[in-house]
């Protein structure tokens, strides 16, 4: 399990390939210690989760807790509200592994290229392609996920290490100052160059979102209510240290030219990666690795989104829930989910067809519904003075307080700066569509909730509920054996 959610978050991969969102806004300085600022509020975020899933250990995570401390009377609409908002912010999630992978390759085929003019449905294209194969991995070796897992976090650390060691060796003793790494700003976004500092937070909030998965894959962890807080706050804190530390490597090795990096078709990962090695061939076989953890990142994150699907569709919370909670006979898993959130990722690849800033607004829409997810049951729970039960991971009151409350500041900061367009100024192309997307789903919700949920959904079913439809689905597919 915390290979998984390592190979989820896989902070040191996202982190290289989405360069190009803090070095506009701020340079090396928001690259570095918006890691850092962006590593210690998640970490109070990871730390409240970490309470509520002690305390209920099930796979609906967030819109089930929020249920568990939220007034009786609110119960459903909360439920309901958050929901809606975890399984978009995880759709949008799978999108950004098939982006930032798309992106690289298209850096290759620039590096190799200098002539090539990139055009947006190319990029869209190879996401479709990503979303494809991850797609298959899931729907046809569903069995070979828990080895694919392990090869994952193999892979990422092997990476890690290799690419590392090989471009300290490669520059030396040719780095970039000290200074150049920790305090370099620059600011080419048109902000004021504090907001310009906050918009760079984007990139590690990213690396380090998605820590809730251990909560959707709950019920396959051994001793779960122990275990899993713990590695969720684990995840956090090995994506800081790593990415940080990796961050730092690649600022030294860059040759200490921001402007170069940035205006570079390569891509700035590639860019910093050749500029050491000055070998297009070993750039890209060392650029193999990231590509090879986006995969993995992308593959495991359809496999988190489908089960969270699947189990807000098994509570009545989206449409036709009915055919998105069946589980498939033969390849036991939930395909209809599966399928929804493939196609629904692929929908959403369209904005690269409309919007310069097409990176910027899913990787947005994914930080901002993952994180109000996060945010509201906490909410609820800080409101009703922290009503959570007895439980095995237990912050100590007064610092449960602080952690809680800095969470939820963190989430209203960020939330209301990354719908922000990244660069002024505003026109159609630019602008951030990370709001569109957002507002389109809230539509959605609402118009559902109207039409069914506020009639049907009493938030989720109890775990004796849930105990009494496993037994009903062994009890028929008994009966279907003797039958044959």
């Amino acid at each position: 399990m915390l290979g998984l959610a390592f190979a989820i978050l896989n902070t040191w991969t996202a982190l290289s390939a989405s360069l190009s969102l803090a070095l506009p806004s701020g340079g090396s300085a928001s690259v570095v210690w918006g890691l850092v600022t962006a590593g210690a509020c998640n970490l109070c975020l990871a730390a409240s989760l970490a309470e509520f899933l002690s305390a209920y250990p099930t796979a609906g995570g967030q819109y089930h807790w929020v249920a568990a401390v939220a007034w009786k009377r609110w119960v459903p609409l909360l439920s309901w509200t958050t929901g809606w908002i975890s399984v978009s912010g995880w759709i949008a999630l799978v999108a950004t592994g098939g982006l930032l992978g798309s992106q690289l390759i298209m850096g290759i085929i620039s590096l190799y290229h200098p002539d090539y003019v990139p055009e947006r449905w190319h990029q869209f294209l190879i996401y479709t392609v990503y979303t494809v194969i991850a797609f298959c991995i899931n729907a046809f070796l569903n069995s070979s996920l828990p080895r694919i897992n392990k090869t994952a976090i193999t892979w990422s650390i092997s990476g890690f290490a290799i690419i590392s060691i090989t471009l300290l060796a490669c520059a030396s003793p040719n780095y970039a100052s000290a200074k150049f790494v920790f305090t370099d700003f620059i600011n080419e976004t048109g902000w004021p160059d504090g907001v310009a500092w906050l918009l760079g937070l984007l990139q590690g909030s990213l690396a380090l979102t998605a820590y809730d998965a251990v909560s959707h894959m709950i019920e396959e962890i051994p001793n779960a209510s122990v275990e899993g807080p713990k590695i969720m706050v684990y995840c956090v804190c090995i994506g800081t240290f790593t990415g940080f530390i990796f961050l730092v490597v690649l600022l030294l090795v860059s040759g200490g030219e921001t402007e170069s990096i940035l205006t570079s078709t390569a891509g700035p990962l590639l860019q910093i990666i050749y500029n050491a090695t000055e070998s297009r061939a070993g750039s890209v076989c060392l650029l193999v690795f990231p590509l090879g953890c986006l995969m993995f990142a992308t593959t495991s994150i359809m496999t988190t989104a489908s089960r969270i699907v699947y189990a807000f569709a098994r509570d009545g919370g989206l449409p036709w829930s009915h055919g998105f909670a069946k589980i498939h006979r033969k390849l036991e898993l939930p395909l209809n989910a599966l399928c929804l959130t493939a196609t629904l990722v692929v929908i959403f690849g369209l904005i690269f067809l409309g919007s310069t800033s097409a990176f910027n607004a899913i990787i947005s829409s994914s930080v901002v519904a993952r994180g109000v997810s996060y945010a509201l049951p906490i909410a609820v729970n800080c409101a009703r003075g922290r009503v959570l039960p007895a439980r095995s991971f237990v912050l100590p009151s007064p610092i449960a307080w602080i952690v809680n409350l800095v969470g939820l500041v963190y989430v209203v900061i960020t939330t209301v700066l990354f719908v922000f367009p990244p660069f002024l100024p505003v026109t159609g192309s630019n602008m951030n569509y990370c709001i569109v997307a957002f507002a389109i789903i809230l539509i959605i919700s609402v118009v559902q909730w109207f039409l069914d949920g506020q009639k049907n959904f009493t938030g989720p079913r109890t775990d004796s509920a849930l105990q009494s439809d496993l037994a009903h689905r062994h009890e028929s597919r008994s009966r279907h054996v003797q039958t044959r």
